[in-house]
């Protein structure tokens, strides 16, 4: 995730100055810049003046960018200093399926795609596969484009995992790499369907799981993006949006709407500049993976909740939801649009504290944690239109080797998995009755 910010005209202007000379370090390389800031309002803007702005704490804003970037901040009367590197040891790991795919072993969206048709190949008894919509290539016709496939896990009975949400079965749903560049979500989420399959008749907590819950995952949610990052191979491409490229002059990465700001539910709050990471599309649910999502979750979920923004979901609510992205070591709890606590906010924190006991993440509203607001969120529609208790996870540290959005491959293993592994059989567990303690 990342920031929205406010600047001054002048200091906006000042940000498009063509550079001069930056702190010495290789052309083209980017790093994290920390950049003091004097209020959350000022770093705000820092995204509308074109700045990459990963995440933001009381008193700095985290800007990534090469050293012509760096100059910009300067120009714009900033004094940024180099915080951490983007790009970490990409020592060889082995991927989860077919050959190592790129940066040390993350997979490809085609990777992710072979992964699912294996598992659903070799568990006809517990899984079911869907096609739930397209990718922005794909309606345009391009070869290029994708499927967006979701995998339904449980111990098939009659009637279970049907697209209906009158279910026998209570339901917990992972979505993870709707933000592209945020590379170790789609790691955890093929981690947790492997988990499951494998072991289900050996596992207590996934035999429980699958007993008894149907989990639902969609281990891509934006598979062009994806493909735009790896194809940078052993220096990922910085690509947070989808691939549509037919809003504005942009370039780059710079191209795409940003799915996580999309969403039907209090959209229109966020960027409405084409070429900005958190641009938000030209109205609610412009882009077809964000209408596969939506249309995903109102067909599994019943709607529990009333439309006023302080009517809370019953007690009696059923369903679990977490989307991965990173960074920053939280599990955020609605509203992200408002700095009103959501109506079920007590009860979120304690589902929250009860993951947070196994990942040591700290529980909080977007205020408690990154510091600001976002409109048009995944987790907001699930909670808002259907009374779903849903979370977001941000994936590891700030900084180091397991920091960033691009940490080692070899993080997965030594430090998401076993850290995550726990709080996502909470939330499987927590399906049934979520808001009771």
């Amino acid at each position: 995730m990342r920031p929205k910010s406010l600047l001054t005209t002048a200091l906006v202007a000042a940000a498009l100055v063509v550079p001069t000379t930056a702190q010495a370090a290789p052309a083209g390389v980017p790093y994290v810049w920390r950049v003091p800031v004097s209020s959350a309002a000022q770093a705000h803007q820092l995204d509308h003046a074109g700045f990459d702005v990963a995440e933001s704490e009381d008193g700095a804003a985290f800007v990534i960018g090469d050293t012509t970037e760096a100059t910009r901040l300067r120009q714009a009367g900033f004094k940024p200093t180099r915080f951490d590197t983007v790009y970490k040891d990409i020592a060889p790991g082995k991927a989860d399926v077919g050959t190592a795919s790129f940066y040390g072993g993350y997979k490809t969206a085609a990777e992710q795609e072979a992964h699912l048709n294996s598992v659903a190949s070799a568990h006809p008894d517990l899984t079911t596969q869907y096609d739930i919509g397209d990718s922005w290539r794909k309606t345009q016709g391009l070869s290029t484009g994708h499927d967006i496939k979701a995998i339904c896990i449980t111990k098939k009975q009659a009637g279970d995992c049907a697209r209906t949400p009158n279910s026998t079965k209570p339901r917990f749903s992972i979505i993870a790499q709707i933000h592209a560049r945020e590379l170790s979500t789609g790691e955890l989420a093929s981690r947790w369907i492997d988990y499951l399959v494998d072991g289900y008749g050996t596992d207590a907590d996934a035999t429980t799981i699958l007993d008894t819950t149907e989990v639902w995952v969609v281990p891509v949610a934006n598979p062009d993006g994806v493909d735009l990052v790896a194809a940078g191979g052993n220096s990922p491409r910085l690509q947070r949006k989808n691939a549509n490229n037919s809003r504005g002059s942009c370039s780059g990465t710079n191209i795409g709407i940003d799915l996580n700001r999309n969403s039907s539910f209090k959209w229109g709050g966020d960027s409405n500049s084409a070429c900005s990471e958190t641009y938000q599309g030209t109205a609610a649910k412009s882009e077809p993976e964000t209408a596969a999502l939506e249309s995903l979750f109102s067909s599994i979920y019943p709607d529990q909740r009333d439309s006023s923004d302080t009517a809370p979901a019953p007690t009696t609510a059923r369903g679990t939801m977490i989307t991965l992205h990173s960074y920053g070591n939280d599990i955020i709890i609605p509203w992200g649009w408002s700095q009103t606590k959501a109506p079920n906010d007590a009860q979120m924190r304690a589902f929250g504290k009860k993951m947070a006991a196994y990942n040591g993440y700290l529980v909080g509203t977007n205020a408690e944690t990154v510091g600001y607001d976002t409109t048009g969120t995944t987790d907001d529609y699930t909670y808002g239109v259907l009374g779903v208790a849903s979370v977001t996870f941000e994936v590891g540290a700030s900084s180091g080797t397991c920091g960033g959005f691009f940490p080692a491959y070899s993080c997965v293993s030594s430090t998401f998995w076993p850290k995550n592994k726990g709080a996502f059989v909470v939330a499987a567990k927590s399906a049934a009755a979520p808001y009771q303690s």
